[in-house]
């Protein structure tokens, strides 16, 4: 049985325990049923509403991930090529990934006011510490045989060996610190998207919740959960399976 075929059984046996438990549990509006939720998915899509809060969340997560890898992968770079950047800056950017990105909220309300800005700049800071750390440890730990071997077939020291030899090798280390990045990013933006105004995911999970709509709060959930799931699979996964494949590392990775 290929992997697809288990995966969608497993599914359908999880729908209908699901809807099991609920018909025969006394489980009321606190959870909702897998047809509630079926229906809040139908009736989002249906009238437009799902569809257009989804596209929001995706041009915001877009714009700040794609400025975070950025800004990651320069300060990566810089903190694994100068010493003295790492232990002063670079000391700072360890201690700033463990505070949440949602602690950064009310500075970006009194900054940019409850708008896309706020928002971006959350999720910005969500996934650019992890892109940084990532970029870091992925030039810090090249083995040395490979600058060596490098220099004996003649690179020189500088942008060359940087360029043709240090950036290729942390490749690998770069897509995953993209992927666990992308994940942060989704954690930030919904924790902004809670509060600001406009339309996206968040909005409407807190819609639900000020209706007490638990049907539309748990199918934002699985949209979300959706999202990140296909944008794991679809493009992360197989960009790093052709990055491994080509480093010959393929069946490490299996």
């Amino acid at each position: 049985m290929t992997t697809v075929w288990r995966t969608a059984l497993f599914l359908i046996l999880l729908l209908l325990i699901w809807e099991t438990a609920y018909r025969t549990m006394d489980w009321g509006w606190r959870f909702p049923s897998a047809l509630q939720t079926v229906r809040a998915f139908y009736d989002g899509i249906a009238n437009g509403q799902l569809l257009e809060a989804t596209f929001s969340s995706l041009r915001r997560i877009l714009i700040a991930f794609a400025v975070s890898c950025a800004i990651g992968t320069t300060l990566g770079v810089l903190f694994a090529r100068h010493r003295t950047l790492d232990e002063t800056i670079g000391f700072a950017v360890v201690a700033l990934q463990t505070v949440p990105s949602i602690a950064w909220l009310p500075f970006a309300i009194i900054w940019f006011g409850l708008n896309d800005f706020a928002v971006i700049f959350i999720t910005t800071i969500g996934a650019t510490w992890t892109m940084t750390i990532a970029c870091r440890s992925g030039i810090k730990n090249i083995p040395p045989i490979y600058l060596k071997s490098a220099q004996m077939f003649g690179t020189r020291r500088g942008p060359s060996t940087f360029f043709q030899v240090m950036l290729p090798a942390a490749i690998p280390q770069l897509i995953t610190g993209m992927r666990m990045a992308w994940a942060f990013a989704w954690r930030a933006l919904v924790s902004g998207e809670l509060i600001a105004r406009g339309i996206g995911l968040g909005q409407m999970l807190e819609e639900g919740r000020s209706l007490g709509d638990t049907s539309l709060m748990l199918c934002i959930v699985l949209v979300i959960a959706i999202l990140g799931t296909i944008s794991d699979h679809l493009v992360f996964k197989r960009i790093e399976d052709r990055v491994w494949m080509q480093y010959g590392l393929k069946a490490a990775k299996t």
